[in-house]
């Protein structure tokens, strides 16, 4: 067993694998950029040797700095986590080159995988099913819109270098494939350094199951089972589950038998992922399933093939990398119960996902889930890296028990200081599609709105903040002040997201509290817990910086109004387009004096990996352009003026 690693990433994969490495008794060196500093896994590590600034390109990405840092600490391999160097075959030869052991496959069988268009020609090879499409080497513009005629719409453009959704677009007609592919390229170029993409057929109904897969150096391979993760939106997973629904025992073994052979069809060895995409018309069928790209690495939803097998993963990966045979063989293998993963996020629902940074000012998870996180109370979410807050997995018997260990886990998890999806997440696991066990790939975008929609706070959670913000209830019944003959009345003013409240918030005998809200009056007290209009609230309450935070248990942030400050609106509405968070301005799509209409494309931001449209709310002209492509621009900068809509 090897006695010393470096992890070359950082948040909560890191953070998983020292774990690990705490149990088994193996020292870590974490690496960390500027920005991470204080990090997490900077603390829980053994050592610690500092990278570069806080872009990816100048830390994470620096690949000699990290094979040094990996000598200097006399470290015998090193772990790359998910993302970054994990699949950079080149990283993995130079880790060779310098007696470093890598923990995960060859570089060879690394590049075998790397490009989807070979990928799929060595998987036809093998005998593994693959979606028709077009895998050829010519990038021509031209020649893509033909293939693309020939396989039949709707079809998927996708980057051949990519993962995680990145490069890839659907093309529901021949009228909008163009500019699919040029944003695909784009998108592509900046994530991977690639451009080059496949066609490929968009299969109906699809949904997404994956087979995880283990080989050790000794010629042995097996499949973990399924993980079903269907709960996409932009091709990203968002809740993944195991085993998969309405999974048989023929169409697993099926399955994994192919997983297995792809595996060994490029001789892999350590933890890896073959993605199917399946056809979910009907039942799940033998035939009915195809590649779609195998992952060399350890995946982001790894936890839940854990939950349900019993097996530690990186423990495997740590044995493999030793020398050592598979843990277990194939018939010593099971499934016991399902598992959810449901990933948390810093970003802003209603305004399509967009990434989020701040401070996160309060952070607390049920004590019932596991939580696999990188960051705690205080720190902050970055423009730099993936706005992932948690992933939070539970375990139960069956798929109905594992739900409601799922939905509960999502109702008792506290976060406050910055927007994040957690309401969304809850939504999704109440769905009642999803409930049924009824997944594809398009649940999320068919029901959007309502899984998008912010819920109003209700009359009795706006008394309870303002009464906190106003420091009364636990320990405090009356306002300081003085009053003859009546009680003490004071108006709280406090902001829920863009909704000014105005509380009329009276002290009366007992211990009692009068509060007018909108002309609705609400009695309240304290007595071990809010006990609202008679009836005992379960409410949780957490004050930080930015407010009070009132979980009921769904997540309501309020903000104390200072009524010095200057409120009036900022005259031009949406006349002025800000940037909606940190990035770098990859398009100007206007110019000055420019006539547009409601819904143009005006500027593209390319932030955390992924680019984001500015559109125009509606007709009007390009009064003023502020910043140039390339640029890199603050959140709330001014990019565009545009003249004023005619009332």
């Amino acid at each position: 067993m090897l006695t010393k690693i470096l992890i070359a990433n950082r948040g909560e994969i890191a953070c998983r694998v020292i774990e690990t490495c705490r149990r088994l008794g193996v020292a870590t060196v974490a690496v960390y950029s500027d920005a991470d500093a204080h990090a997490r896994h900077v603390k829980l590590a053994d050592e610690a040797i500092h990278i570069g600034p806080a872009p990816v390109a100048d830390s994470y990405l620096q690949a000699d700095r990290i094979i040094q840092a990996a000598l200097d600490t006399e470290a015998q391999a090193v772990h790359p986590g998910y993302g970054f160097l994990s699949e950079n075959p080149e990283f993995a030869d130079a880790l060779a080159a310098a007696g470093l052991i890598f923990i995960g496959p060859s570089a060879d069988a690394i590049r075998a995988m790397g490009l989807k268009d070979a990928a799929k020609a060595l998987m036809q090879k093998a005998n593994v099913p693959v979606v028709p499409g077009y895998h050829g080497d010519s990038q021509e513009d031209e020649h893509l819109f033909g293939a693309a005629d020939a396989i039949g719409y709707p079809v998927l453009i996708k980057a051949v270098a990519g993962g995680g959704g990145k490069g890839m677009r659907l093309v529901d007609t021949p009228a909008d494939f163009m500019a699919a592919l040029a944003s695909a390229r784009s998108e592509a170029k900046t994530a991977f350094g690639n451009s080059d993409v496949l066609v490929e057929k968009f299969v109906t109904n699809p949904r997404h199951i994956e087979i995880q897969v283990f080989g050790d150096n000794h010629g042995d391979a097996v499949y973990l089972f399924e993980r079903d993760c269907s709960l996409q939106r932009r091709h990203q997973k968002v809740i993944e589950e195991a085993p998969a629904p309405g999974m048989t025992d023929e169409v697993r073994a099926a399955m994994g038998n192919a997983a297995v052979a792809a595996a060994k069809a490029i001789a892999y060895s350590g933890a890896g992922t073959v993605e199917f995409i399946v056809d979910g018309s009907g039942p799940l069928r033998t035939d009915g399933f195809w590649f779609m790209e195998m992952n060399t690495r350890l995946q982001v939803e790894h936890p839940v093939t854990e939950a349900i097998t019993g097996q530690d993963l990186v423990e495997w990966q740590l044995r493999v990398a030793s020398g050592e045979p598979l843990p277990k063989k194939q018939d010593e293998l099971t499934i016991n119960g399902w598992a959810f993963e449901a990933r948390l996020y810093a970003e802003d629902v209603p305004k399509g996902f967009l990434p989020a940074t701040g401070t996160l000012t309060h952070l607390k998870f049920p004590a019932q889930a596991r939580a696999d996180t990188g960051v705690e109370p205080g720190d902050t979410i970055t423009p730099y890296y993936d706005p992932m807050i948690s992933k939070l997995i539970v375990h139960g018997p069956d798929r109905a028990q594992a739900l409601q260990r799922l939905r509960h886990a999502l109702d008792h998890t506290e976060v406050s200081g910055l927007v994040t999806n957690l309401q969304f997440l809850s939504k999704l696991a109440n769905h009642a599609g999803f409930s049924a066990g009824e997944v594809d790939t398009g649940l999320i975008d068919r029901d959007i709105e309502e899984l998008s929609a912010e819920a109003a706070a209700p009359p009795s959670v706006k008394a309870i903040a303002a009464l906190s913000l106003a420091g009364l209830g636990v320990g405090n019944t009356q306002f300081e002040g003085f009053s003859l003959w009546t009680p003490l009345r004071r108006t709280i003013w406090l902001n829920h997201g863009d909704e000014r409240i105005g509380a009329i918030v009276r002290c009366l005998d007992g211990g009692l509290f009068e509060v007018v809200i909108d002309d609705v009056t609400t009695l309240a007290s304290y007595n071990g817990g809010w006990i609202v209009d008679g009836q005992k609230r379960a409410v949780r309450i957490a004050h930080h910086a930015r407010g009070v935070s009132i979980f009921a248990p769904q997540a309501f942030h309020f903000a104390p109004v200072d009524l010095l400050a200057q409120n009036a609106a900022e005259e031009g509405g949406d006349s002025l387009i800000r940037a909606p968070m940190p990035g770098l301005v990859k398009a100007m799509d206007v110019t000055a004096g420019q006539a547009v209409s409601k819904g143009d494309t005006l500027a593209v931001l390319e932030a955390m990996k992924m680019e984001h449209k500015l559109t125009a709310s509606f007709d009007t002209k390009v009064a003023e352009v502020m910043v140039s492509a390339g640029d890199q621009v603050e959140d709330g900068s001014l990019l565009i003026r545009l003249e004023e809509a005619e009332e």
